[in-house]
């Protein structure tokens, strides 16, 4: 968990936690750039997305404008946008939590640089207010709100007025994107230098509205210092891994994926991983089915190959030929001995699998034979194995991990990816990736229309293609999630499983453009 990451890992799309953004603060500082500087020009960037809000609103003329200012940097920083915005000829109040004269540090200097209207938090009235500006509380918050403040910010969600959150919405952990108490329901956010965990995981994230990263003059290097360990999931973290088609090339280089079919009327599940492998780019794609399910799949399948497997010796020579590279194992399998034995067989043969749906499962029960370290592989040789729980699934198989309130979806994903020397799914509409080597991506792409029966199905053979074709297992877990994400983009609203797999071949075109 603590070895160094690869720099590459570190330039791209970082994440910091707020006691990570706090050192990088401090970094600069020491560097010779004092903190109110930096004050100055985070509430600059903040007086700037305030005026692009401001226009949208279009009254014409003067908004009304409050800033909430609470005791630390955040009231600081509206502080110094309340004065631009006075400046711009707004009209603009700022109601504290504290008195101005008890501030200190950097956020006394900024509540100095304000010569406007200065009123205790509790004449806000959200009600007569065109715009508000939320400088309450900071991104470490670490205990619930409650009383006065709480139900000021319930009542300001109640009135819905255009709000503007400094860094995140007063009441969003930064760390875990937790509602600690009650958060306000942003409009827009603007933080900066990089993004934190709460930007992007629930419910935080649907609380931050659009989130606005901005730069302040921290440099990138203080990143050096820091080793994140977390980013958002986007493809210049895996681009270069992609195995995409070579001139040259045929089918064989591009790996064979292999599905195990459940029963007759269970079969839908496997089809669908199956054809999604296939259209996403492994070379050769074959369904294993039961002797009962073979004529129903046949009739159903083209392009992806058909093969009887009836128990353990079927896929015992099955698995003789190393041309089979990565398995999916689960959706629509039913649960029982056969999945465990199926799925020991293909890790003891040191072959890439995806174990998903009643795969997970299956091992509710019996957790510690999957986690059995001497059936995967030693360090050096790479993970083989990936997980795709949802929620539920995740609980039964982790269940003290699930049940930590201490712990964020971030937090969990890692731990389970370290106990199980697997790369982690924990899908959701904030998936988070996890290695066991301690990176994690939160994904932020896609659409609620992918909340529907089968999309699942869909990315376990997205990610089953790229392990086929030789990417390393994060990396493909990383980048099955995006392509899943940004298909269900492009298709748009009405999506169904069986439409998704074919907009990949747009998904491709955008990345290689890129």
């Amino acid at each position: 968990m603590n070895k160094q990451l690869p720099m590459e890992w570190r330039r791209f799309h970082t994440l910091l936690t707020p006691d990570e953004m706090g050192q990088a603060d401090r970094i600069t500082i020491r560097r010779g750039v004092s903190g109110f500087v930096l004050m100055k020009a985070a509430g600059n960037r903040v007086a700037e997305a305030a005026l692009k809000m401001i226009g949208d609103i279009g009254t014409g003329g003067t908004c009304r404008i409050a800033c909430l200012g609470g005791p630390g940097n955040n009231g600081g920083d509206a502080f110094v946008a309340a004065e631009l915005l006075r400046r711009s000829g707004h009209s603009v109040v700022v109601h504290t939590l504290s008195k101005p004269e008890c501030l200190s540090g950097d956020a006394a200097l900024a509540a100095g640089y304000y010569e406007g209207t200065v009123e205790p938090l509790d004449t806000f009235e959200p009600e007569k207010t065109d715009l508000v500006i939320d400088g309450l509380l900071g991104a470490g918050l670490s205990r619930p709100i409650e009383g006065d403040v709480a139900a000021l910010i319930a009542r300001t969600n109640t009135a819905a007025p255009r709000l503007l959150a400094i860094d995140l919405p007063s009441g969003v952990s930064g760390k875990s994107g937790a509602i600690l108490g009650d958060a306000f329901q942003a409009e827009r956010t603007v933080s900066f230098f990089r993004a934190k965990p709460g930007h992007f995981l629930e419910p935080g994230r649907t609380r931050c509205g659009s989130v606005d990263i901005r730069q302040i003059g921290i440099e990138a290097n203080v990143l050096d210092t820091i080793r994140p360990k977390a980013f958002l999931n986007q493809p210049e973290l895996w681009r270069l891994q992609l195995n995409l088609p070579a001139g040259a090339g045929h089918k064989y280089d591009r790996g064979h994926a292999v599905v195990f079919s459940g029963p007759a009327l269970k079969t839908g599940a496997a089809r669908l991983a199956a054809n999604a492998a296939l259209r996403a780019g492994a070379g050769l794609v074959t369904l294993l089915s039961p002797p009962n399910a073979i004529l129903v799949n046949a009739s159903h399948l083209t392009a992806v190959m058909l093969r009887k497997c009836e128990g353990s010796g079927d896929l015992g020579e099955i698995l003789v030929d190393h041309r089979f590279n990565a398995f999916v194992l689960g959706p629509g399998f039913g649960t029982g001995e056969r999945v465990r034995d199926y799925a020991r067989l293909v890790l003891e043969a040191g072959r890439a699998l995806v174990l998903d749906a009643d795969g997970i499962s299956a091992f509710s029960d019996v957790r510690n034979i999957l986690f059995d370290n001497e059936k995967q592989p030693s360090e050096g040789e790479g993970v083989r194995l990936v997980l795709t729980p949802h929620a539920g699934e995740f609980a039964r198989l982790f269940p003290d991990i699930a049940e930590a309130d201490r712990l964020s979806k971030l937090d969990r994903a890692r731990q389970a990816a370290e106990r199980a020397n697997a790369v982690i799914v924990l899908k959701g509409r904030d998936t988070v990736i996890a290695s066991p080597d301690g990176r994690a991506v939160i994904n932020a792409n896609g659409t609620p229309w992918l909340a529907t029966a089968g999309t699942g199905d869909v990315l376990s053979g997205i990610i089953a293609a790229q392990l086929a074709q030789g990417m390393p297992a994060f990396e493909a877990a990383a980048a099955g999630v995006w392509m899943h994400g940004r298909a269900a983009e492009l298709f748009g609203p009405g999506l169904t499983a069986e439409e998704l797999a074919g907009q990949l071949p747009r998904v491709f075109v955008e990345l290689m453009e890129a």
